[in-house]
């Protein structure tokens, strides 16, 4: 006999497609998934996370971030590059030599490190955290 209200005659499982969790049986777990995450969330961009690979927090995308600003590297590269100011306050040593011995590449070189500095998210500091800003 079939049921009046199911033209189909495929026998109910409580309702849109899913099969009921049997009684006794434990759901899902907190912290479920990988094994670094737990039950919470992690704190949102800037947030401390206690992590001393990345203790001024993490960005949008899950990258470790720098104390540096990237606004204060990107200034500092346009105004006085040509000594490589910009980029030993980043803490890329060679760089900054490098840009000091070469008067910041005649300023072509520092004036499109400035620009970068500025404009790009990726830019890293001698760590390899994402600079802030």
């Amino acid at each position: 006999m079939s049921d009046p209200n199911n033209p189909y005659g495929q026998p109910q499982d409580g309702g849109y497609g899913y099969p009921q969790q049997p009684a006794g049986q434990p759901g899902p777990q907190p912290g479920y998934g990988y094994p670094q995450q737990g039950a919470y969330p992690p704190p949102g961009p800037g947030g401390y996370t206690g992590d001393p690979n990345a203790p001024y927090g993490y960005d949008a995308y899950g990258r470790p971030l720098s104390d540096k600003s990237k606004v204060v590297a990107g200034v500092l590269q346009l105004l006085v590059g040509g000594l490589g100011i910009g980029r030993f306050y980043t803490g890329d040593v060679g760089m900054g030599l490098a840009q000091l011995f070469t008067c910041g590449g005649c300023g072509v070189w520092s004036l499109i490190d400035g620009i970068l500095f500025l404009t790009s998210n990726d830019r890293t500091d001698s760590q390899g955290r994402i600079l802030h800003g």
